[in-house]
């Protein structure tokens, strides 16, 4: 995908019979296991495929209803500038969706209303990643964190005489601050790549024009985010750091405060370049004939919907998780189980629900409301391949520790061969481990599933500090959003821009690098020159 620019679709189903080949001859995986693992991942990716759908239901019914067009207006009223309303959609309110939903549901949201916006497809997809970095370790309020690393370190930290409270309190504040201090730059590098490769001026120069209020952005953003994480735990400081920062920002953009002097725009859609457009027949955009508020009303019932059943102490998230359509030993295969928590998925609550209900309060007729949803199963169709082998590779490849040879599982020996090879330069590729379990599962939470025990185990054996070094596995998670396949396939699919998640991932590297670089410098100065161990831990006899 990346060196070949290959599309998803071609890329995806070889490299799963590649894992599936290397699974049944290394792995020594019996053929009907390997099927029924893959098929496992073609199901997981169902989950994937309902989110997306309800993401562009959502964009097409709000587009066929004209409300598209009155938000695109109202935005015109506060500003016009393009680097402005990638900061105000892309940044603060894919991360206030981030904090409440994650799981790819930020870029399937924001990169859509970008577009309709007047976004090129493939711009809006680009940044709506980058910004998806910086609020994902307490995405889905705060399970990369309590369903994902706390889950996997329960032994280790019990083997460790460690108070799992303790721990997590500590995980929590040295994932918030070093991530809050590099991911102040966050919104000024999303807007010198968008500038970059999709201005006049194929610079950077406008991007720094905007300097001042990025930065600003970016701090009203870390602020609140630092204190709620030192202070109430990992559940909110995404959501309500966004909350907040969203308010102060289109505030300040209203009143001009830091605004830049000249606004900034792309060039006219005639001198768009063919693969910034969207591939899709996307239907056509509707009159603006309603108010501002009824327009962003289906957004606001999102918002709404995801805080009520994210947070725990509501009761709804409880209710709402139980429902499940479930199959116990799929395929025959003893503890291959799957569950479809259809309730719980962001694509059909709110999604699909808001979808239907804007039907009636924007007074759609029937053949609008028939041509939305027509054009939706349309435009999902292109997708539906590349998660299919894309997910069913990464179950395959989870999969393979259940082997009769006695192996790890590929995923782990890769990052076991990795900690072998670096020894006590490991911290250098503390965080890009993180990033290949997001890269490769796309999710925060299964890289820290996946691999914050081995980091922790790795951190104990070199003699360093185990809190900072799976704080620096939970921040690379959150920095392989950027450029995780599931992630790009799903934003690729919403905006129509089918095919280009080579090029994707290829440009957002660059600043997944850069955050990388960032990260390390940090964590090497907190282990070798502060010499931050702040747990109490006894050595753990492995």
């Amino acid at each position: 995908m990346v060196g070949l620019n290959w599309g998803a679709k071609r890329a995806l189903p070889i490299s799963w019979l590649v894992a599936a080949v290397i699974a049944a001859t290394i792995w020594h995986i019996d053929i009907y296991h390997v099927v029924g693992y893959s098929f496992l991942g073609c199901l997981k990716a169902f989950d994937i495929l309902i989110i997306i759908f309800g993401a562009i239901l959502i964009l097409n019914t709000m587009k066929l209803s004209g409300a598209m067009t009155t938000i695109n207006n109202g935005f015109n009223g506060i500003t016009n500038d393009r680097r402005i309303q990638a900061i105000i959609i892309g940044f603060m309110f894919g991360a206030f969706i981030e904090g409440a939903a994650g799981f790819g549901t930020p870029a399937a949201l924001a990169g859509p209303l970008l577009v309709g916006l007047g976004f090129p497809p493939l711009a809006a997809a680009m940044v709506a990643l980058i910004f998806n970095s910086l609020p994902v370790p307490f995405g889905a309020v705060g399970t990369p964190i309590t369903g994902g690393a706390m889950k996997t370190l329960e032994g280790s930290i019990h083997a460790a005489n460690i108070d799992p409270e303790v721990f997590r309190l500590m995980l929590t504040q040295w994932v918030a601050i070093p991530n809050a201090i590099i991911g102040i730059l966050l919104p000024l590098l999303g807007i010198a790549i968008m500038c970059k490769f999709f201005g006049k001026e194929r610079s950077i120069k406008p991007a720094l024009e905007v300097a001042p209020f990025a930065l600003f952005a970016g701090i009203v953003f870390a602020v609140p985010y630092v204190i709620i994480a030192t202070t109430l735990g990992p559940d909110l400081p995404s959501l309500l750091g966004a909350f907040i920062g969203l308010g102060i920002v289109i505030a300040a953009a209203k009143n001009g405060f830091l605004m830049p002097k000249k606004s900034w725009d792309f060039p006219s859609k005639d001198e768009w370049e063919e693969n910034w457009k969207s591939g899709e027949d996307t239907g056509d955009v509707g009159e603006a004939k309603m108010g501002l508020v009824r327009a962003w009303m289906p957004y606001v019932l999102i918002a709404l919907i995801l805080v009520v059943t994210r947070i725990p102490s509501l009761g709804l998230k409880d209710i709402l998780s139980s429902q499940s359509l479930s199959w116990n030993n799929v395929l025959g295969i003893e503890n291959l189980n799957y569950a479809l928590k259809w309730a719980y998925l962001p694509g059909t609550i709110p999604f699909i629900l808001v979808a239907i209900i804007t039907n009636f309060m924007h007074g759609m007729s029937p053949g609008k409301v028939a041509e939305s949803w027509k054009l939706t199963f349309k435009q999902i169709t292109g997708a539906a391949i590349a998660l299919f082998a894309g997910v069913g590779m990464v179950q395959l490849m989870l999969q393979t520790g259940n082997n009769p040879a006695g192996l790890p599982s590929m995923l782990t020996t890769m990052a076991q061969a990795a900690a072998d090879l670096t020894g006590k330069a490991y911290p250098l590729i503390i965080t890009p481990i993180g990033m290949l379990g997001a890269f490769m599962s796309g999710s925060a939470t299964v890289s820290n599933l996946l691999f914050a025990s081995l980091q922790f185990q790795t951190a104990n054996i070199l003699g360093l500090p185990e809190v900072i070094v799976v704080a620096m596995q939970t921040i690379g998670a959150a920095v392989g959003n950027m450029i995780c396949v599931n992630n790009v396939v799903a934003v690729c699919a919403t905006v129509g821009c089918i095919g280009a998640e080579g090029l994707i991932i290829r440009r957002n590297a660059i600043p997944a690098f850069l955050y990388y670089v960032a990260v390390t410098i940090v964590g090497l100065i907190l282990i070798f020159v502060m010499g931050i161990n702040p747990i109490p831990i006894a050595p753990i006899q492995w």
